[in-house]
């Protein structure tokens, strides 16, 4: 889609950036919302979380080495990679510690966690959409369609191929959510730090997608959770 849209460079490694970047808490909120396996949600972002340490970093590399070229823009490189581990770990394993060591504790900080991690969201894309204010505009009518049609056909390819595999109504919704939803705080944290990519043009594509995916995500978490009520409703008791 990048091809296909002729974006430019700068726009295509952020587009790169958000697709190497697992699933976000946001995921589990919509699985929830949709009927979805909450805890395959949970466990899918904590492995995704730990590959990304590798993945990301060669994802955007190549990246940048593909669509920039001689800019002189170097990327993550190794000395880089231990803030790229802390950013995309850190919370995680604090998460799940946490949550082993004091359930009760995790259970009551769920909803301010997710009011928080919503509003951390809303102040890193304004940061990045008032960096870029006097471009904004033409970067939404660059990249508007492409994030939503990323987001669109994510969610689809996330719930129709567990269903082909063989996975339950729930584990695909949870694939659905965890594959369509990606970790725009991570990734515009990367583009924006000083120390990794510090470039807000790159960040932009991310700012824009973490706005227009919650309504295409709403939508299909409405339908997919409706059908799941009908199809309990119509079920018969054993």
């Amino acid at each position: 889609m990048v091809k296909v849209f002729g974006l430019a460079p700068a726009l295509a490694v952020g587009m790169m950036l958000l697709v190497a970047s697992p699933g976000g808490t946001t995921a589990n909120l919509f699985s929830h919302l949709a009927g979805g396996d909450v805890a395959l949600n949970v466990t899918l972002t904590a492995v995704n979380s730990v590959l990304a340490v590798i993945t990301l970093p060669i994802v955007v590399n190549l990246s940048i080495a593909h669509f920039l070229g001689d800019s002189g823009q170097l990327g993550l490189q190794p000395a880089k990679m231990l803030q790229v581990f802390a950013i995309v770990l850190v919370p995680v394993a604090l998460g799940m510690l946490v949550r082993s060591r004091k359930p009760g504790f995790a259970d009551r900080m769920e909803r301010p966690v997710k009011i928080g991690s919503a509003v951390v969201l809303a102040l890193v894309i304004f940061a990045a959409i008032y960096t870029e204010r006097d471009n904004f505009l033409d970067y939404l009518a660059a990249v508007g369609l492409i994030a939503v049609l990323l987001n669109v056909i994510s969610l689809a390819l996330g719930y129709v191929v567990p269903r082909v595999a063989g996975l339950g109504e729930r584990q695909s919704i949870a694939c659905s959510m965890e594959i369509g939803i990606h970790n725009a705080t991570l990734a515009l944290t990367i583009a924006l730090s000083p120390a990794l990519l510090n470039n807000s043009e790159m960040a932009t594509p991310v700012a824009v997608y973490g706005i227009v995916m919650f309504f295409p995500t709403a939508l299909v978490a409405y339908i997919l959770g409706r059908r799941a009520k009908l199809r309990g409703a119509t079920t018969p008791a054993v």
